[in-house]
């Protein structure tokens, strides 16, 4: 039995090997490499708070949120409202850089709508103590960043290799990507019944059933997607 298992792990291998080297050795289009270099030049830019563009897309995030609430400062407590740590929004942007407060501002703006329906907890069975929406957020780009493999020249698995794809069809494909991967959260938080000290284990199952959606044939733009369905205006 040993000598088959031996046998049964080598073929496994070298057909994971194999299908890595398909992943490794694909060519970019013009377009898709263009569009991939922006889009990881945009994830080597940390949030700085002494830029004035950074501050204004910090208020511009706030306006969003609370549209009938006047901001007192860059630091305060009402931050605190959104979902943030503390009363000093950038220091949770260290961990993730300047695309995640982009992302937030993105889906506020194209999916109101859902925006607020997640920041004010307005669906389903909510727990007693909710995942805090903006730190939420954060969480939701790192994952996908790490998922889709940015950080190296070229995605070395299926569901990147299909990003690159959807985003050769849509310029803003990583940050609709974005607001259907938020919205599957927080459906799945709700299916599983989750609370705070369980978020982990939500955007793991996330992460897995976004891999499978990016991982059919029939998804050739991102309205393919079947969580696509999620967003709405």
């Amino acid at each position: 039995m040993v000598g088959s298992r031996s046998r049964i792990g080598g073929l496994f291998n070298r057909l994971s090997i194999k299908r890595n080297e398909r992943f490794l050795d694909y060519p970019l289009t013009p377009i898709q490499e263009e569009r991939l270099q922006k889009l990881q030049e945009r994830l080597q830019t940390p949030f700085d708070e002494t830029c004035p563009d950074h501050q204004e897309a910090l208020r511009a995030l706030w306006r969003i949120a609370f549209p009938n609430a006047a901001l007192k400062g860059l630091i305060s407590e009402q931050w605190k409202e959104m979902g943030w740590q503390g009363p000093n929004p950038s220091t949770d942007f260290r961990g993730c850089g300047f695309i995640s407060l982009e992302n937030l501002l993105f889906f506020g703006q194209t999916y109101p709508a859902s925006f607020h329906r997640l920041l004010y907890k307005q669906d389903g069975n909510r727990a007693t103590w909710e995942y805090p929406f903006a730190v939420a957020g954060i969480n939701v780009s790192f994952m996908l960043i790490q998922m889709l493999d940015l950080y190296s020249e070229k995605p070395k698995n299926l569901p990147g290799l299909n990003f690159l794809k959807l985003l050769e069809e849509d310029e803003e494909a990583f940050d609709v990507l974005y607001c259907i991967a938020f919205e599957m959260m927080d459906a799945q938080w709700l299916a599983m019944h989750a609370s705070y000290m369980e978020f982990n284990e939500v955007l793991k199952a996330t992460r897995t059933q976004l891999q499978r959606e990016l991982s059919l044939d029939d998804v050739h733009r991102i309205q393919d997607l079947p969580a696509y369905n999620l967003l709405y205006q």
